[in-house]
């Protein structure tokens, strides 16, 4: 559950880090794709809060992530030889398909230009993208979004690619790590200018949301092709705050006087033919209009006072589906159900393992299965919530990763009304901590705050056996070595399972503890908890120990101590 503690820790290199590119391959494509997701997974608070135009709603990071997701995904769900060409198709349909948002459908019109300029080279079947074809991607995918954008404003995210996309043209040196370096470091220049070219970020005293993810989508294509790890960067505020606005612009319309009272978003399947005819009956009852998409496939976008005139209209030019109609003074309900109809609280954890599912379930959770070192999809958890039929709900994520998408989840489900916390656990003993100490009767805060304060006071540890070679931070091992893993850091490598058990225990209870939890997982059994209860029963006979089955997967042993 907790990626941190799992075998698959022992892949120690930074993301992204590696010998330097001289093409662009669907293997580095499916690297970009990973990166960039978790850049924006670790940066989506901070977008979010620079969220102030075109509505400040306060969603466009998580939006960004939520449409990069689905563009990672279907790249992940092809074969791993799949040629460029293909990957970059799957890249842009999965993003059209899960854009959300004015910044989403943007993100998936400048992916859908990247793919447009790669896939139509037939010898990219056979050979890497180089630095003119980046340079041709990048212009073209720019060019596409501005003109997908009904009224384009300068100072948005279609500004920061602009200049991404001149700065790689003007490159002399045809390099595609120097062209890709190059297409970053304008971008983060064009995004700190983006505070003087709209009044209300300078009002607000902060950069533009959206173009700040079109700079770490930047950074992680500058990283893969360098093979330099992602340097994380600031995407800072840009001086002190002014007075609040009285109403939010149009986006990329100008002002249209107040601010629309819906978001209304579908697919639509239509004839090219019928798109400007589309396009011109949105601009009439909305702002903040793109349509984007082609072949059959659009994804429509608008702000507006009327959603039934907005939908209709899609209805006029072909058949929409997947309708997503967002208040933004109230939040919609999913699918039509009432708060009436709902239950109090849940628990929803996100599980690897059946007898880990098992014990969290026994105890009143509701699981979401996934496999070792895996993530559900947004989505997928979305739906787990929603099915539980209750008003309230706390996650617990599975791991580091798990959290960006937990944090995802939660804020689409408050959109619809719900009550959602998340409960940052990185490992299996502190959701079991967690969900001990849940108790619905409370009051929501005070049942956060209790099952945060368990997870937190629990620290944990884990004992596994490598599976490859390689260096960890506790020195060399081989296959077959056992690990001891502290606070998600290497800190033993052993040949005796019990032996290594024994010491992380030792060194978890090195800072106090009163209470230890052995968690046993695959290749863990009564004979490696007894050796640990033996140790400590003569070592610190003060502390209590109790046995639970239900660990990792390829984790014989996990420990809490509390």
């Amino acid at each position: 559950m907790a990626e941190a503690d799992a075998p698959q820790a022992l892949q120690l290199a930074p993301r992204g880090a590696g010998a330097a590119l001289a093409g662009f391959d669907a293997s580095a494509l499916r690297r970009w794709c990973r990166t960039s997701l978790d850049a924006l997974g670790a940066a989506r608070e901070e977008i979010d809060a620079l969220n102030v135009y075109p509505v400040p709603d306060g969603d466009t990071g998580t939006n960004l992530y939520l449409t990069m997701e689905a563009a990672h995904d279907a790249v992940a769900a092809l074969p791993a030889d799949a040629p460029l060409a293909q990957t970059v198709r799957a890249l842009a349909r999965g993003a059209l398909v899960g854009a959300r948002g004015n910044s989403g459908i943007i993100l998936s019109q400048l992916l859908r230009g990247v793919a447009g300029t790669l896939a139509v080279e037939a010898a990219l079947e056979t050979r890497a993208a180089d630095a003119d074809l980046l340079t041709e991607a990048l212009c073209k995918a720019t060019d596409l979004s501005y003109a997908a954008v009904a009224h384009p404003v300068e100072g948005t995210m279609l500004t920061v690619a602009r200049a991404a996309a001149d700065a790689a043209r003007a490159v002399s040196e045809r390099d595609l790590g120097v062209v890709a370096r190059a297409a970053a470091t304008a971008a983060r220049d064009a995004l700190a200018r983006t505070r003087d070219q709209l009044e209300a970020l300078r009002r607000a005293g902060v950069v533009d949301a959206g173009g700040a993810g079109v700079c770490l989508l930047l950074d992680a294509l500058a990283a893969t092709v360098t093979g330099e790890p992602l340097q994380p960067a600031p995407l800072r505020r840009a001086g002190r705050p002014g007075p609040a606005l009285p109403a939010a612009t149009g986006a990329h319309g100008g002002a249209r006087g107040a601010s629309p009272a819906y978001e209304v978003m579908y697919l639509l399947d239509a004839d090219d033919a019928a798109v400007p005819a589309l396009r011109e009956r949105l601009d009439g009852v909305g702002e903040s209009l793109v349509v984007v998409g082609g072949e059959g496939l659009w994804s429509v976008h608008v702000h507006t006072d009327d959603a039934g005139a907005a939908v209709e209209a899609g209805i006029r030019a072909g058949r929409p589906h997947q309708i997503r109609v967002t208040a933004f003074a109230a939040s919609e309900s999913f699918d039509g159900e009432g708060a009436e109809h709902l239950r109090v609280r849940a628990v929803v954890a996100v599980v690897e393992g059946d007898a880990l599912a098992a014990l969290l379930a026994g105890e009143g959770a509701t699981v979401v299965r996934v496999a070792p070192g895996a993530r559900p999809a947004t989505e997928r958890l979305l739906d787990a919530v929603r099915g539980t039929g209750c008003r309230e709900a706390v996650l617990l994520p599975g791991g580091v990763e798990g959290l960006a998408v937990a944090e995802a989840a939660a804020r689409q489900a408050r959109k619809a009304g719900l009550r959602v916390a998340v409960v940052p656990v990185r490992s299996p003993v502190q959701a079991v901590a967690a969900v001990a100490v849940h108790d619905a009767g409370r009051r929501f805060e005070d049942d956060v705050v209790s099952m945060t304060t368990a997870a937190g006071h629990m620290r944990h540890g884990a004992v596994t056996v490598a599976t490859a070679e390689g260096l960890t931070s506790a020195g060399p091992c081989r296959p077959g070595d056992v690990l001891g893993i502290v606070e998600s850091d290497f800190a033993v490598v052993g040949a005796d399972l019990g032996a290594v058990a024994c010491e992380v225990v030792d060194r978890l209870l090195a800072g106090g503890g009163e209470a230890v939890t052995l968690l046993l997982g695959e290749g863990g059994d009564a004979a490696l908890a007894g050796r640990v209860e033996d140790h400590l029963a003569a070592a610190r006979p003060d502390v209590d120990v109790a046995v639970l089955t239900g660990g990792l997967p390829g984790a014989p042993l996990l420990v809490g101590v509390e």
